[in-house]
């Protein structure tokens, strides 16, 4: 959806506001209001955050839910998700493999972990571990053939709370990576070596 005059075509049965709210908060919100909601019934989440348009496609794909698109104006994003029937609805399924920060920064301080940071351009560039291959959940997809490079090694998935890493682990999962953690809590603990980068207008 690219234009606000398609969305016209859908009746929003709930509204929730998740604007100022960063990750993981639209999401557990969006879980939360879809479960109250009956088959069918169309659900509009008001967001912020950048980050919320890849969160929220990964999941309502995942989960067996219709995401039926984005519309984003001024900076605000209006996400569109329709409600599964039980028969359609999947189980949502967390990644089981999950490294704790004390983990991947004696790794890193070896040396020999990879590092894919799956936050969002902006996040990434005010402050990411060194060496830390920045892929974007948005785009993780497309990139992985560039990331196949690093297949045979230990593959550390970072974001800022371990919500949006754990969707990025099982996708790598689902492409071949058997050895990949999901780093939890992420970066909004994150207590070792940090460097910045230049933003990227």
């Amino acid at each position: 959806m690219s234009s606000t005059g398609q969305t016209q075509a859908y009746t929003v049965d709930k509204l929730i506001d998740c604007k100022g709210l960063s990750c993981p908060m639209p999401m557990v919100r969006t879980k939360k209001a879809i479960d109250e909601m009956e088959a069918g019934q169309v659900l509009e989440v008001l967001a912020t955050d950048p980050g919320s348009v890849a969160d929220i496609r990964s999941w309502a794909t995942r989960t067996g839910h219709q995401y039926l698109g984005t519309v984003e104006k001024d900076g605000v994003y209006r996400h569109y998700i329709r409600k599964a029937a039980p028969e359609e609805a999947k189980p949502e399924k967390k990644y089981p493999h999950v490294a704790s920060n004390e983990e991947l920064a004696e790794r890193v301080s070896k040396g020999d972990a990879v590092v894919i940071d799956v936050r969002e351009p902006m996040e990434y560039a005010f402050g990411h571990i060194p060496g830390a291959v920045l892929a974007p959940l948005g785009s993780l997809e497309a990139r992985i053939d560039e990331l196949k490079s690093h297949e045979g090694k230990d593959i550390y998935v970072v974001c800022r709370t371990g919500n949006r890493s754990d969707l990025a682990c099982q996708i790598l999962a689902d492409h071949g990576f058997t050895r990949v953690k999901n780093v939890v809590p992420g970066m909004s603990a994150w207590n070792g070596p940090v460097e910045q980068s230049e933003v990227e207008e």
